[in-house]
């Protein structure tokens, strides 16, 4: 008797792959090509359809175009994770680069060449030989690509062929597009290849280079204009010729063809010495330049960048143009920023009026950020042009009368860099920028305001009463406001001795015993020293004259030698981020594999080296650079860190006090020999008298008769600092040394 079985785990369905499976062994051919068809779009989506290998490539051999086509894309993606399936369509391969039609010729040794398999290599020798020498221009361009493809897979293979030298003879091919692909396939070898002799440009390359230049494609023409960049011409006459035939791709619709071309001129004018003849491609090459601003952002982005490389490097290329860079109101932040940094490379006495009104349109948009720069760009062109500097500063003073805090910050430090490039030319601003005090919240225009305020205190009557205001809150200011508030306080008492003397004291007292920062509170001991010793010397130290601000110090300019790099590499991504290409970049091109076996290598590399670090016996503690250069001993033969020789000195609970032998040093030292000089004081304590800084001879203490600022015994010597208190880490022990 039978028993009914179900079958719970059973499917009426086959699968997608089941039924593609059926249809590619169809008889009939409108269902064979309508399956590759779907075997393609499984694959474009990301499903995988490698299980049906064997039949996809039994459908190569058809007559059909398109499902030729079709089986050579899915060979291309599959052909890595069949290797041994891929020897199957050999034969096809080797039958197709005979076919009638050029098309499937081409079509054949192109995906031979993009099947990097192994296996391939032995059959693809014959093939390609054949394709090089065939009598259709499209066949060999193809080929010529195919080259390059099997170098970068076997060289050794590539040069014993005789592929090289074939593929170098194509270059006086009677085809354009077949020397561009020619051109392109030996400059690629090129920059992998280990001798650096494939391709060597000398008169007779670069001559046919030019003859096809005017034929080929925009990409043909690119590569052509870069391979030319590589070429050094023989004189003065050989670069004029070839700058004249250059000239005419500065017309062309493609802004890359314009920058290859511009940067083939550029450096070809190295060699110029006729000025007529520069004059007339500086002429010729700023049309394309304004028109590159008409293209996409993206574009509009790449061509400034480029732009600003070329103003550098020759400032009078666009002297009548500034117009064409003023910012629309649609552009985007990123635009306007290099805009704005042409717009100041193009500033000169003539279009300067012109340009501070559009800059002073800028100040009153609503991006915040390009405001700012809108302001820093009046002071620099004030900076730039002395004639134009009072016009700049009127334009200031009307931004800072507009209220807006942003714009009124910006515009103090702005001022402060026009008072050091023209000092004592426009103290009678100096009022308006106090009333806008309170306004302040910004660190940088605190600071700013500040060094005004000290740097004129002898010409503002109130100096006193605005650096008190400043101090109510200078424990909680940024350390960049505290040191500002410093030096202005010292230089209102050197002075005003007379009105200042309780404030100084309060500020120097106040930076040594309660601020935690190093920097203020190192300052303030060298200030503290420096008046209770000689007074003279810190009024010739800290009032000393400054050296002004110049046009090149608030600007990013190049230095010459990255300049010249960085112009043999306009239209590349150097010239976008102006860095040499070391800079962001490997000597060679990295392949995702490339990329994966070199972090497996220093992965490895790691852990060998970690392995020898526990392996070694004198590894027992763990010791950073900083402990190991405090343990240098100097003055003995035992290590520094056994016992501190002063035990007045305060020492950590939990490790050794390096301070103490650093100060310790200075016992060693005559009284007379102090390391600074009139600040004998200090001793060795040179960073600014911290840490186990020694009191000052009794003779400096006492103020002479003919002190100017009066009685200034009453500053003593500084304060000793806090008592360490237990620390572990390395930061608190670096603290110690001070």
């Amino acid at each position: 008797m039978d028993t009914f079985k179900p079958k719970f785990f059973a499917t009426s369905t086959k699968g997608e792959n089941a039924e593609l499976l059926v249809d590619l062994n169809s008889e009939y051919r409108d269902r064979r090509k309508d399956a590759v068809k779907r075997v393609i779009a499984n694959m474009t989506v990301g499903k995988d359809v490698s299980s049906l290998f064997p039949q996809v490539v039994k459908n190569m051999q058809t007559e059909d175009l398109e499902m030729k086509k079709l089986v050579y894309l899915y060979l291309m993606n599959y052909a890595k994770s069949n290797p041994d399936l891929v020897i199957l369509a050999v034969n096809t391969f080797v039958k197709d680069t005979d076919h009638v039609n050029p098309l499937i010729r081409a079509l054949a040794i192109r995906t031979m060449g993009c099947i990097r398999v192994d296996k391939i290599l032995d059959h693809l020798c014959e093939p390609l030989r054949k394709c090089l020498g065939d009598d259709n221009p499209y066949v060999r361009k193809t080929a010529a690509i195919c080259v390059a493809k099997l170098w970068d897979l076997d060289q050794e293979r590539a040069i014993e062929n005789g592929f090289v030298t074939i593929l170098q003879d194509l270059i006086s091919d009677s085809t354009p597009m077949v020397v561009a692909n020619a051109v392109t396939a030996l400059a690629e070898m090129q920059e992998s290849s280990a001798t650096k002799d494939v391709f060597v440009v000398n008169v007779a390359i670069m001559n046919k280079m030019l003859a096809a230049l005017n034929e080929c494609t925009e990409w043909g023409q690119i590569a052509i204009l870069t391979s030319l960049a590589e070429y050094k011409p023989l004189d003065s006459k050989e670069a004029e010729n070839i700058c004249e035939r250059v000239v005419p791709r500065l017309q062309h619709a493609n802004g890359s063809v314009v920058l290859s071309a511009i940067r083939v001129i550029m450096m070809y004018m190295r060699y110029i010495k006729s000025e007529e003849f520069i004059k007339g491609l500086i002429k010729k090459m700023s049309p394309p330049l304004v028109t590159l601003l008409a293209s996409a952002p993206e574009v509009q982005y790449v061509s400034l960048r480029n732009i600003n490389l070329i103003l550098q490097k020759r400032p009078d290329i666009l002297q009548n143009e500034v117009r064409v860079f003023f910012c629309k109101y649609n552009d985007p932040p990123y635009v306007k920023r290099e805009k704005l940094e042409i717009m100041i490379k193009l500033c000169n006495d003539k279009n300067i009026d012109q340009l501070l009104s559009e800059l002073k349109e800028y100040a009153s948009e609503v991006d915040v950020d390009f405001v700012r720069k809108a302001v820093r760009a009046i002071g620099r062109c004030a900076i730039m042009i002395d004639e134009a500097s009072e016009r700049c500063v009127n334009v200031l003073l009307d931004l800072i009368n507009t209220k807006v805090n942003y714009v009124v910050q910006e515009a103090i430090i702005v001022i402060k860099d026009i008072f050091r490039k023209y000092p004592k030319r426009y103290e009678a601003i100096i009022p308006t920028l106090c009333q806008n005090l309170d306004s302040l919240d910004e660190p940088e225009a605190k600071g700013s305001l500040i060094w005004i305020i000290g740097e004129y205190a002898e010409r503002i009557e109130n100096a006193d009463e605005l650096i008190e205001n400043f101090l109510e809150t200078f424990l909680e200011e940024n350390s960049q406001v505290q040191l500002q508030l410093l030096t202005a306080t010292v230089k209102l008492f050197l002075k005003k001795p007379s009105q200042s003397q309780e404030i100084v004291h309060r500020v120097l007292q106040t930076a040594t015993q309660e601020i935690d920062n190093p920097d203020t509170r190192d300052r303030a001991y060298v200030y503290w020293r420096l008046l209770s010793t000689d007074p003279q010397a810190a009024k010739a130290v800290v009032l000393s004259e400054k050296p002004p601000i110049s046009a090149e110090s608030s600007s990013n300019k190049i230095s010459p030698g990255l300049m010249d790099e960085l112009i043999n590499n306009i239209s590349t991504l150097a010239s976008v981020y102006h860095k040499p290409p070391t800079a962001f970049m490997g000597n060679k091109a990295f392949s995702a594999d490339a990329v994966r076996k070199a972090a497996v290598a220093d992965a490895r590399d790691e852990e060998q080296i970690t392995g020898e670090a526990m392996d070694s016996p004198s590894s027992g503690a763990p010791k950073n650079a900083m402990a190991d250069l405090l343990d240098l001993d100097f003055g003995s033969s035992e290590p520094a860190y056994t016992s501190p020789p002063n035990s007045s000195m305060p020492v950590s609970n939990n490790g050794p006090n390096y301070s103490a032998d650093l100060f310790d040093m200075s016992s060693d030292m005559p009284s007379n020999q102090g390391a600074f000089g009139g600040m004998t004081g200090m001793g060795m304590g040179g960073m600014g008298g911290m840490g186990g800084m020694s009191s000052p001879p009794a003779q400096h203490q006492q103020a002479t008769p003919a002190d100017p600022f009066g009685n200034l015994g009453a500053f003593g010597a500084p304060p000793q600092p806090k008592p360490a208190t237990t620390q572990s880490s390395t930061v608190n022990d670096l603290l110690d040394l001070f």
